[in-house]
C-alpha cells in the first residue's frame, strides 16, 4: 500500500468470526529495532541528545537503531553503541524483548544493557543524525522519566528491563 524507507504500510481486510463484521486494519512492516543502556565502570549511564522529527524536538534517549539485513541483534547492539557514542562495552547483556506497538506494528525490539563501557573515540553518525552524549549519575533516571525529560517509550521500557535484570542479577557489577 505504502512504502519507504524503513517502513511500509499494508492493509488487510478482516472480519471478526463472531459479528460477521469487516473492516480494513493497516499495519507497519518495520524491521526489528534494538537499544541498548550503557553503562560505564563508574556507573554513568550514557545517554544521547538528537533531534525527532515526529515529535519535531530534541528527546533524551539510550542509542540504539535497526537491525541490518544477516545481522543478530546482539551484533546490532555493539555496531548502534559505538557509531552513536563512541564506546564499546566489557559485557553486552541481552534483557528481553518487546512490541514496540502491537496495534499497527509486527516488529520487536531487543533491549541490551552494555555494561563496562570504555569510550573508544570512533563515533560513526548516519548522515542525517546529529548526536550528542551525556553522561548521568543511574540514580538521576527515575527522575528524568518521572519529569518527563525522558518520554520515549522504548526508552522507558528499556531501562523496566534493566531494573528488572539488577534486582535478578546476583553480584550485578558495571566493571569488567
Amino acid at each position: 500500500m505504502a512504502s519507504c524507507r524503513v517502513f511500509d504500510v499494508q492493509r488487510y481486510r478482516c472480519t471478526n468470526e463472531s459479528t460477521g463484521a469487516q473492516a480494513d486494519f493497516f499495519v507497519i512492516e518495520n524491521p526489528d529495532w534494538v537499544n541498548i543502556i550503557p553503562v560505564t565502570e563508574d556507573g554513568k549511564i550514557v545517554l544521547i541528545r538528537q533531534f525527532r522529527h515526529g515529535t519535531e524536538s530534541v528527546t533524551l534517549e539510550i542509542p540504539g537503531g535497526l537491525i541490518d539485513e544477516n545481522e543478530t541483534p546482539e551484533e546490532c547492539a555493539f555496531r548502534e553503541l559505538e557509531e552513536e557514542t563512541g564506546y564499546r562495552p566489557f559485557k553486552m547483556v541481552y534483557l528481553g524483548r518487546s512490541h514496540p506497538n502491537p496495534a499497527l506494528q509486527e516488529n520487536w525490539i531487543y533491549h541490551f544493557a552494555a555494561l563496562g563501557c570504555e569510550k573508544s573515540g570512533k563515533e560513526a553518525f548516519d548522515e542525517h543524525e546529529s548526536i550528542e552524549n551525556h553522561l548521568v549519575d543511574e540514580d538521576s533516571i527515575e527522575d528524568l522519566i518521572s519529569n518527563e525529560v525522558i518520554t520515549h517509550s522504548l526508552v522507558i521500557a528499556g531501562f523496566s528491563r534493566f531494573a528488572a535484570y539488577k534486582r535478578r542479577a546476583t553480584g550485578y557489577s558495571y566493571e569488567s
